[in-house]
């Protein structure tokens, strides 16, 4: 799998980004403006991206705002978005399937079809026991189920939308480059994957914006 997408105008794209911010989302901003793409993001802090603004222009639009409150998400849609991506983090909230509701209605209202996610391995299936997510199962060692369940939710809500979206479920999650290459798989983790860089991760959720290869489906990802 190689990286780097140079945008022409057949195929230029105008992105809401969630969760800019992040460890995820920092990459995914990256990528996408390296490209010529048009993102607009919206954060609680602008501040955090004070660096970005004087060279990347009306390439970039910063929408200060809560992705919990409706208004905020809605203004952020207004930028003309075709895709949107959320790498938002669960902080031990509803945040996730809050904005989730949202995203689901507003994007209808816009006819905004295409949404990507970052979610967790934890909601793949289990390969040891297909019946049951990776959380609940004994291939999790983590003791605290809260997040999982909080993007479990995430993708109920999804599930029953109409929407054509797409959660990529990565696995432990060091800082660490991009190489453009690790293993994929529908619904379940790669055998025998144990980690998958932030770099990565953000490499693969950017590129579903062009890619109907995982549709409607969640997206085990490991080195």
């Amino acid at each position: 799998m190689t990286s780097g997408m140079h945008a022409g105008k057949e195929d230029f794209m105008n992105l809401l980004l969630l969760g800019a911010t992040g460890r995820v989302g920092r990459y995914i901003l990256d990528y996408a403006l390296e490209d010529g793409h048009v993102v607009t993001v919206l954060v609680r802090s602008p501040d955090k991206l004070e660096d970005y603004a004087p060279g990347y222009g009306n390439q970039l639009q910063i929408v200060q705002g809560d992705a919990t409150n409706a208004e905020d998400v809605a203004q952020a849609l207004k930028g003309g978005a075709t895709a949107v991506i959320s790498a938002l983090n669960t902080d031990g909230t509803t945040t996730l399937s809050v904005n989730i509701a949202l995203l689901v209605r507003l994007m209808q209202e816009q006819s905004i079809s295409r949404l990507i996610t970052v979610g967790t391995a934890g909601i793949l299936q289990s390969r040891t026991e297909p019946d049951l997510y990776r959380y609940e199962s004994s291939e999790t060692r983590r003791r605290s189920t809260r997040a999982a369940e909080e993007h479990r939710r995430v993708y109920e809500l999804l599930h029953e939308s109409p929407l054509d979206w797409t959660i990529v479920c990565p696995t432990y999650l060091p800082d660490g480059a991009r190489t453009g290459i690790y293993r994929v798989e529908k619904d379940f983790l790669p055998e025998g994957g144990s980690q998958i860089t932030t770099a990565d991760t953000a490499d693969f959720t950017y590129r579903q914006c062009k890619s109907y290869e995982f549709v409607r489906t969640r997206v085990g990802i490991a080195y």
